[in-house]
Parts: C-alpha cells; structure tokens; sequence
C-alpha cells in the first residue's frame, strides 16, 4: 500500500512539472504586459525601464528558472495590475471559492444520491420519469444560462434572495465564512445550485445506472433467496457497491467544481479566485494567471490521490491487487 501511495504521489509531482511548463510556455503569448500598466504616453525608455523591473529582458530558460523555483515556494510574484503580491491575493480570495465548491458538491452528493437511489428504485413510477427529464434538462443548459434564470426569478422577478456578491462574512483568522450570517448565507443559494446542477444530475444519472446493474447481480438475488429484507438488500448491499464508482466520480468532480466556478462567480460576482482569474485575464494579468491555473492543478492532483487512496480501501479487489507480490 506505502508503494501505491509513493508511486502516486510521483506520477503527481509529475503532472504538476508538466502543467507548469505549460501554463509558462501559454501564457508568454498571452499579451503583453506593460501595455496594461503604462499609460500611452510613456515613453519607449520608460516601457524599456518596466520591462526590465519585471525580468521580461532577461533570456526564457532563465525566467523559467526563476518562475519555477518561485513557483515550488508558492511565490509567484506581484500583480501587475493590483500591485500586490499574488500569494495574498488567492489566500483572499481562496475560502470563497472552496465555500462555494464545498457546498455545491454536498448539494450535488445529496440529492444526486438520493434522486439516483429513487428513480432505479422507482423506475416505472411517475415521479421517476420526471426525475429523468429534469437531469437531461440540468446536462443541457449551460451552466451561465441557469444562472441568469435563477436570477431573475429569485432577485429580480420574488425579490427572494441577492443577485450578486457574497454577503456579510465572519473572518477566523484568514479564513473569512458566510455560513454564520444570514445574508451570507441568502447569497451562497443560487450560486451554489447553479455550480452543482451539473453534477448533481451525473450523479443522480451515475447511481441509478450503477444500481440497476448491482440489482441484476447474482449475488442480491442470494441475498432475496436467503430472506433478507428489501431494506437490507437495497441499501446494505446494493448501495454499497453502487457508491464505489461514484466515489472517483464525485472526487474528480470536486476539482472539476473549483476549476469551473469561473462562469458562476463571474455571473453572481462572487469574490473568488475564478473572478480573480477573469479579471486576470481582461488585464493580461500573466502572475494571476499562471498562479491560478498552477493552485487548480495541485487542488485537482491531492483530490485525484486522494481518490486513489480511498478507493483501494472501499474496493477489496483492487486492494488485493495491489498487495499482491510481483
């Protein structure tokens, strides 16, 4: 097992060497840079003078050098155009963006769950069918779209809840939370609705396929012959098996929630690192931007080995598998 966890966690630090070049190499044809921080009547010596305080003269496998060595120090320089380290400027914006992704999944897990367990459970009744119609509807629309018309039922049209921003917070530290505040909590609503739509249909779609296979098995019908009760066969048995696969699903789904909140937080303008990105991006913010996508892709690495982790303790096989000598 120690030999799975280190050969992963390799094939990680793998990944992040590779994003990294690649999100260095991408961004140095995104713009340029000094555009954006001079006025237009600078002079081309004073452009020559910016240029050089950023390192942009200095030769690409040397700015490389430094971007990565500062990189693996989580230093990524200042931003050109807020003036401020990019370090703080995430530490800022991160609890926003992981409140935001946190509760979408639950909102995704729970009733993803719960819908998927029904409809295989129910799948000729009624409310099955239109449990079914409304996923394909969720998989369809656009994830702006739905915010749009969220909005402009709940804010505009009921006046229910706020069209934008975050609300009051409470700050512990560095970590600043909308949980505790009632404002706070009125503006997380439809922004986490719309972010976790998506997912909650494929997980809704994912267990009820997963279900309706686990239930023809041989092994529930000798569970029946053996006179366990249908509770116990369902969701002692069944649902067990069922929730291995989506396991994987929802874990990479995480990452996938973070790295996506983009569109949301920029319809509900919410105070994270996906506006940040957005603006970064308007701005040729390059520091933002690299720093960004680098920070996405260590998210999306832990959560992926951290899934590979749990899935050999849930699965007996693959952990078999693995213990087995060469």
């Amino acid at each position: 097992m120690l030999a799975f966890i280190l050969r992963r966690a390799l094939q990680s630090i793998g990944v992040m060497i590779a994003v990294g070049i690649i999100a260095f190499t991408m961004f140095r044809f995104a713009g340029d840079p000094v555009n954006q921080m001079v006025a237009i009547d600078t002079t081309p010596a004073q452009r020559a003078e910016v240029r050089a305080s950023l390192g942009l003269d200095d030769p690409v496998p040397v700015q490389f050098a430094r971007y990565f060595i500062n990189a693996v120090q989580f230093k990524f320089g200042v931003s050109y155009q807020f003036r401020q380290p990019v370090s703080a400027l995430l530490k800022e914006r991160m609890p926003a963006t992981l409140e935001l992704a946190t509760c979408a999944t639950v909102i995704a897990m729970v009733f993803g769950i719960l819908m998927g367990i029904y409809s295989a459970l129910r799948k000729d009744s009624f409310f099955a069918k239109v449990l079914q119609a409304v996923s394909l509807i969720g998989i369809s629309l656009p994830t702006f779209l739905i915010g749009i018309l969220l909005i402009y039922l709940f804010a505009v049209t009921l006046g229910w809840l706020p069209s934008f921003g975050r609300g009051d917070v409470v700050k512990f530290g560095w970590w600043t939370t909308g949980l505790l505040t009632i404002s706070g909590l009125k503006a997380l609503i439809m922004p986490s609705v719309t972010l976790g739509l998506f997912q909650m249909t494929l997980i809704m779609r994912l267990v009820r396929a997963e279900m309706l296979e686990v239930l023809r098995t041989d092994y529930i019908r000798f569970a029946r012959a053996r006179g366990l009760t249908t509770r116990a066969i369902h969701f002692g048995h069944a649902l067990k098996n069922t929730l291995v696969p989506v396991i994987t699903v929802a874990g990479l789904q995480f990452g996938s929630v973070i790295a996506f909140a983009i569109i949301t937080e920029t319809v509900f303008q919410w105070p994270g690192m996906g506006l940040l990105f957005v603006q970064a991006v308007q701005n040729v913010d390059i520091p933002i931007m690299a720093a960004y996508l680098l920070v996405v892709s260590v998210i999306f690495v832990t959560i992926n080995l951290i899934v590979d982790i749990l899935y050999t303790i849930v699965d007996p096989r693959l952990r078999a598998t693995i213990n087995r000598p060469a």
